[in-house]
This record gives structure tokens, C-alpha cells and sequence, in this order.
């Protein structure tokens, strides 16, 4: 356990309601404090003494943290810092219904963006079975002339490509993302479109069976194309 020679500074921030600076003060603390996940932090009466607060204020504080899954209780141990979970207040809110146009925008724009940079970790970590399920795909694509199948097996494509980055927060936030490109194939983000792409799947399939990061982001940036005609200035 940390001993606690570093305190948390009195509440002297008049811009922010109490809580959030109390909030502000304890993330504060912990750094300065040099606190890891697992330790554990004072009891609420010594917090709250120290930033000259009421308990209540303190202990809304406290929730937003455990919220966030920046701490929780353990029997016998109180309160202690964990490790926390980057992507699960971001989770909670990705919800396409809840999300004005332009912020879809975004995120669809980040996933554009996560696509051109992952090809090194892709010939890092490509293995012959990842290459047999890609071509199982590809070719579940190029036999079916069902809009709607298409759609699925374009996403699943993709899918497979952050599966194979091994990232798994990469991975975690593609599978996030899954139903903004749902939106994105009826037109709700970037407006439909009747082009094809001039790079297919089938071709970044070769160009990973043989070819280099380099020449496969080349083929990714001109496959993606059609998405990035449509981004607004």
C-alpha cells in the first residue's frame, strides 16, 4: 500500500461546479500521488478533509471515477485504483441513434484513417490460416449477387483485417464500429454511391499474399476511395 504523504489540494477553481473540480482534484491526486492500479486511496473522511468539501460532494466524485472504471471497492480494502477499461465509456455512448450526422462523420473518417495505417501490423502477423479465411470470404463475396450479402461480407472483409492485426483494442473498436457502417452502405453518413471500387477485395487479398505494407496501402487508399470522394471539406 502507498503511504500517503501526498495530499489533495484544497478546492480553489471557481470556473467548475464542485464536483466536477472535485473530480478534476482527485485525478489530480492520484498522479501526483504516484498511485498504480491495485493501490488503494484514503477514506472519504480524510479526502474530504482535505479538499475542504462535504462528503456528499466527494462521493459524487467518487462515482463518476467508478463509473469511468478508474476505481472500485474491495471488501476489507476500501476503495482502490484499477486498471481502466479506455474503451468502455466510449462504448456506453456509440450508439448511431444517439449521434448527430457530423459526429458519425468522424468516426467513420477515423475508421478510414485506422484502415490506411494497420497494413504493417497485417504482414507482421498474417498467418496461412487468416489468408484461408480471407479467400473463404472473398469468394463467399464474389458469388452471390445479393445486395444485402454483399454489404455483410464487405464488413466481415474488413472485420477479419483488424482480427488480424492481433491489436486487440484496435479490434474491440472495429466491432464498435460495426453498426455505423451499416449506415454507412444505406447512404445516412456519405450519400449513396453507384461506383465500384477499383481495387477489390480480392485484390487486397493478393496484394497480402505477396505483396508489401507499402504496395498494400497503395491499394487500400484507391479501394477506399469511393468513401473519401465523399468526405466533406
Amino acid at each position: 500500500m502507498k503511504a500517503f504523504n501526498v495530499k489533495p489540494k484544497p478546492i480553489v477553481d471557481q470556473s467548475l461546479s464542485l464536483v466536477d473540480k472535485v473530480e478534476l482534484n482527485l485525478r489530480e491526486y492520484f498522479t501526483e500521488a504516484n498511485l498504480q492500479p491495485g493501490d488503494s486511496i484514503p477514506k472519504e473522511a480524510e479526502l474530504a478533509a482535505s479538499m475542504g468539501v462535504s462528503r456528499t460532494a466527494l462521493r459524487e466524485a467518487l462515482s463518476r471515477l467508478r463509473t469511468l472504471g478508474l476505481i472500485e471497492s474491495k471488501r476489507n480494502r476500501g476503495i482502490i485504483l484499477t486498471q481502466p477499461d479506455i474503451l468502455g465509456s466510449f462504448e456506453r455512448v456509440l450508439n448511431p441513434m444517439l449521434l448527430d450526422s457530423t459526429t458519425l462523420q468522424d468516426i467513420f473518417e477515423l475508421r478510414l484513417v485506422l484502415e490506411m495505417g494497420i497494413a504493417d501490423l497485417l504482414y507482421i502477423r498474417k498467418t496461412k490460416e487468416s489468408i484461408q479465411k480471407l479467400e473463404i470470404l472473398v469468394e463467399k463475396e464474389e458469388n452471390t449477387k445479393d445486395r444485402f450479402l454483399k454489404n455483410r461480407f464487405d464488413a466481415e472483409f474488413h472485420s477479419m483485417l483488424y482480427e488480424i492485426s492481433g491489436n486487440q483494442t484496435l479490434l474491440r473498436f472495429q466491432k464498435m464500429l460495426y453498426p455505423i457502417f451499416n449506415l454507412v452502405h444505406s447512404g445516412q453518413i456519405i450519400g449513396k454511391t453507384a461506383v465500384r471500387n477499383a481495387v477489390s477485395h480480392r485484390d487486397l487479398l493478393q496484394d497480402l499474399k505477396v505483396g508489401t505494407p507499402s504496395s498494400f496501402r497503395e491499394k487500400m487508399s484507391v479501394h477506399l476511395k469511393v468513401y473519401f470522394d465523399n468526405v466533406d471539406e
